[in-house]
């Protein structure tokens, strides 16, 4: 087994550090979620922790983790007799983001289960995790499927599995840690509350501390085992200080001033329900046992808010995640501290600032930006005079809104979702079928049925259904899956007219709106000037695209063809990668085409090979005023698709019809 890089090696990243600690002293804070960029040890800090959890004693033979001291009941390895426990370490079990339903919850012997009525189960990853750590890396792009079971065992403590009436039950309380690039799509609301904590991490822009954790890496990289034994002492000094806090903890006092602050807090912050305060009372006194005190103060208070509650108020998908650290102070200020003899709540009180780990520089942001100017063709809308004039600065989309539901036409088999119908795993059921490989959703009636003709050649002479494994059917389901929606948005000079501009971006971030609610992927292309680019290769960061989609300037030439060449290429590309995916192509342009020699045949031409394809397509025609050339529609019929305007987009418009997507397929 590879030696892991020591927690208390980690460079920085102290609240992250300070999180997974108050969870390791007190499981019922209820995990982590870290969130951050890529290469921010983020993972190393996670599998570091398991190092410094206490050990456990359990039940000898149980494949549960039964605690000797207090049994499950139910445990499917049970009744379980009084005896010498064992004593081992906390597990830390990861769970992949392709993990199959069974690898998660166990599997049963549907075979011996019809047959012979033996509940032959085989423990899954929730099993394993039972009293230690489930690490999901990437937990954003887990299938909803699992987040669904994940979900239900965080909820009660426990795994069910069940087939055609047979259950397993056992327990599953598990300190649950998730990490995340946020650049590759946002949690699930459900699972994100689930999370008891979360931190934002970030890599360091100060050299000099830029320059230690290179060092420490390449040092442990060299001689992992030497680099840890470096290490031991503290590794040594924090396993004394977790267990010194945890005995501690039942100590601590949460007075009423604490409880007024917290539930001021949440109210101010309006998050919903009311786990944020329980999470909150929890972390604050966490914090307090960590900074080796009886009585949660001010500035626990303070640290449990910035760690409980930025994934927990009401925000727009698009926000960043995050707290007003002065409307905090505010709030904490106006209740009064928990003790009249508190200091007032901050960063850093006693305590080290609410028991934090020793602080090491963190260093600012970055940030990103701008675009570059085109030239315009005029192209018969309203532009700024002077110099520059086919150059307009980036307009700030309109108010967004519910748009009508686009989908992709006939049946796929996809990534789970909810945009196009798809055979999926999970679903209602639209029949049978013979298994494919391993047998998981049995279809007992066709089964049955499939069995019945054959007992008296069998020799059946009991009440026992004799089975054989070609009479076995599995459920075929359809549910929904989710699509590559890639945006082909005109930024030419003819869209260029501010407040036709701004209902464009509106329009656009309506859609992406829809995107992100029904786990699309997204990409966009834009197209202005001499060339289109892509401005977003696909990803399932919504965020990501609305962020680019803001900052886009218009101006310059049409080139239509441009942009629809450089989609068809983006989707040759993408097939390669995910060919499952089936792709919805969403064009944003009032129809025009202008430079270059025979524009609009050649335009006519690049939207030909999406008809050929099949590729579904939608073009939302942006021509405005009283008289309209109808290029859009002339388009929609030449991409073998359907025409709506920016009015018959919106969920609540007059014409009251719901677009889906039409491929121009004719029938053989």
């Amino acid at each position: 087994m590879s030696t892991p890089f020591p927690f208390t090696a980690v460079v920085g990243q102290d609240d992250l550090r300070l999180a997974l600690l108050l969870n390791a002293v007190s499981p019922a804070v209820g995990g982590v979620l870290v969130r951050g960029e890529k290469g921010t040890a983020k993972s190393t800090a996670v599998r570091a922790l398991s190092a410094l959890m206490p050990e456990l004693d359990v039940v000898p033979g149980c494949r549960f983790s039964c605690d000797p001291a207090a049994p499950d009941p139910a445990c499917p390895d049970g009744p379980h007799e009084p005896g010498t426990p064992r004593t081992r370490p906390a597990r830390m079990v990861e769970l992949p983001v392709g993990a199959s339903e069974d690898r998660l919850v166990g599997a049963l012997d549907i075979e011996r289960a019809l047959a012979e009525g033996v509940k032959a189960f085989e423990p899954g990853l929730l099993a394993d995790a039972h009293r230690g750590i489930l690490y999901v890396d990437e937990v954003n792009l887990l299938h909803d499927h699992l987040v669904d079971l994940l979900l239900d065992a965080a909820a009660m403590g426990a795994s069910y599995v069940e087939r055609e009436g047979v259950s397993v039950r056992h327990a599953a309380r598990f300190l649950l840690v998730g990490t995340m690039n946020p650049e590759e799509g946002e949690l699930r609301p459900q699972l994100l509350d689930r999370f008891g904590l979360t931190v934002e991490v970030a890599a360091s822009r100060e050299p000099d501390q830029r320059v230690e954790v290179v060092r420490r890496r390449l040092a442990y990289d060299d001689d992992p085992a030497g680099f840890a034994a470096r290490w031991a002492d503290e590794e040594a000094a924090v396993r004394r200080h977790i267990v010194a806090a945890r005995r501690l903890l039942p100590q601590v006092r949460l007075g009423d001033g604490a409880l007024r602050q917290i539930a001021a807090t949440c109210a101010a912050f309006e998050v919903d329900g009311m786990r944020a305060d329980i999470v909150m009372a929890r972390t604050a006194t966490a914090l307090a046992a960590w900074a080796g005190r009886t009585d949660v103060l001010a500035e626990d208070v303070r640290q449990a808010a910035l760690l409980a509650l930025p994934h927990r108020r009401r925000r727009n998908p698009f926000d960043a995640p995050g707290l007003d650290e002065d409307k905090l102070d505010e709030t904490l200020q106006e209740f009064g501290d928990p003790e009249d003899d508190d200091p007032d709540p901050g960063p850093d009180g006693p305590g080290g600032g609410g028991g934090q780990p020793a602080p090491e520089d963190g260093g600012p942001q970055g940030a990103d930006g701008g675009a570059g100017p085109e030239e315009d063709d005029g192209a018969g809308e309203p532009q700024p005079s002077g110099a520059g004039a086919g150059e307009q600065s980036a307009v700030r989309a309109s108010e967004p809104f519910r748009t009508k539901a686009l989908s992709v036409p006939g049946i796929g088999q996809g990534a789970a979702g909810r945009r196009s119908r798809a055979r999926t795993e999970h679903g209602r059921t639209t029949g049978a079928r013979r298994p494919r490989g391993t047998l998981t959703k049995l279809h007992l009636a066709a089964t049955v049925q499939a069995a019945a003709p054959h007992q008296r050649a069998r020799g059946r002479s009991g009440p026992g259904l004799v089975v054989r494994r070609d009479d076995l059917r599995e459920a075929a389901r359809e549910g929904r899956e989710g699509n590559l929606v890639l945006f082909v948005v005109d930024a030419s000079g003819s869209m260029a007219a501010r407040q036709r501009m701004s209902a464009v971006k509106g329009a656009v971030l309506s859609l992406l709106l829809d995107a992100y609610q029904r786990r699309d992927k997204v990409g966009l292309v834009t197209f202005r000037g001499a060339a289109a680019e892509v401005a977003l290769p696909p990803t399932s960061s919504v965020d990501a695209a609305a962020a680019r989609l803001e900052s886009l300037p218009t101006g310059g030439r049409t080139p239509l063809a441009a942009g629809l060449l450089r989609a068809h290429e983006v989707l040759r590309v993408e097939r390669l990668r995910d060919p499952a995916r089936r792709a919805l192509v969403v064009v944003v342009t009032d129809g025009r085409a202008t430079g270059g020699p025979e524009p609009v045949a050649l335009a006519g031409r690049a939207a030909r090979l999406f008809a050929a394809e099949g590729v579904a397509s939608v073009v939302v025609d942006c021509e405005s005023g009283p008289v309209r050339l109808g290029l859009a529609g002339r388009l929609a019929g030449e991409l073998g698709g359907t025409a709506v305007t920016l009015d018959e987009l919106r969920a609540d418009s007059i014409a009251g019809l719901v677009k889906d997507v039409q491929g121009n397929r004719r029938a053989a």
